[in-house]
């Protein structure tokens, strides 16, 4: 398969982050998140669009309780600019990265530091529960049509973390990555990061995705020092709220 693009990704991130609901709207494609997150609850272009079709989609969205927001990828500076004039502001700018699934699986993953496990054990889901990811997002997971396993990662005897890989199109892209406070800085993101590599490389997959906020500096210094190269990034525009509306 020849390298995904950015547009490719985010058909990749649908696939394997999928929204409850997604339906068309006008020149927009409006789905339902159910408190999975940004990415399955935003509003995307798909077609020409104006400041009647933009309120079409904020209603939308109102009628099924979710605030008003877009997903702005590449290319779509107009709609960007269009947004920014009604008042929306930028949040959570996301850098997708990539790399060939062999070069990742080929490292090292020493014995006893991973387990691919499919459904989460409750001792994984607690571990996500500790950082933020919770049963809406768990359900996000069980969504997903695709092949799809969830990692966990031991270290000092104990859980140490987990993720969540699927694969789309033979690109696969993980989610979710989560180290538990005390076991951090021993590689166990590393580790899990390339055990999900061998587990989609042994289902036929050539690459291996995600997307990380441009804020985590951290996490993208591991993924460059892994090899993962950057293939393109978005952002979102949500409503500003009025000065004092309740949050």
């Amino acid at each position: 398969m020849n390298r995904p693009t950015i547009r490719d990704i985010y058909a990749i991130c649908e696939a394997t982050w999928p929204p409850a609901t997604s339906r068309a709207e006008g020149p927009w494609t409006i789905r339902e998140g159910q408190g999975g997150g940004k990415r399955v609850s935003a509003a995307t272009l798909a077609g020409e669009f104006d400041a009647a079709t933009i309120a079409r989609a904020e209603r939308a969205m109102a009628d099924i309780g979710q605030p008003s927001l877009f997903m702005i990828r590449d290319g779509e500076d107009a709609l960007d600019a269009a947004l920014a004039g009604r008042g929306y502001d930028i949040v959570d700018p996301v850098v997708a990265y990539l790399a060939p699934v062999g070069g990742l699986a080929g490292q090292e993953v020493p014995p006893m530091t991973t387990f691919p496990i499919w459904q989460p054990l409750a001792v994984m889901k607690e571990v996500w529960a500790g950082g933020g990811i919770g049963p809406e997002r768990l359900a996000v997971m069980d969504r997903v049509a695709g092949p799809k396993t969830a990692i966990m990662g031991r270290r000092n005897d104990r859980v140490s973390g987990c993720a969540f890989v699927a694969i789309h199109e033979k690109t696969a892209m993980l989610h979710a990555l989560e180290v538990v406070p005390e076991q951090r800085r021993q590689k166990s993101a590393v580790y899990m990061l390339r055990s999900a590599a061998r587990w989609a490389q042994d289902q036929g997959a050539d690459w291996m995705s995600l997307v990380v906020t441009e804020a985590n500096g951290p996490a993208r210094a591991l993924y460059a020092s892994l090899g993962m190269t950057i293939v393109g990034h978005y952002h979102y525009r949500l409503k500003a709220r009025k000065r004092g509306q309740s949050s």
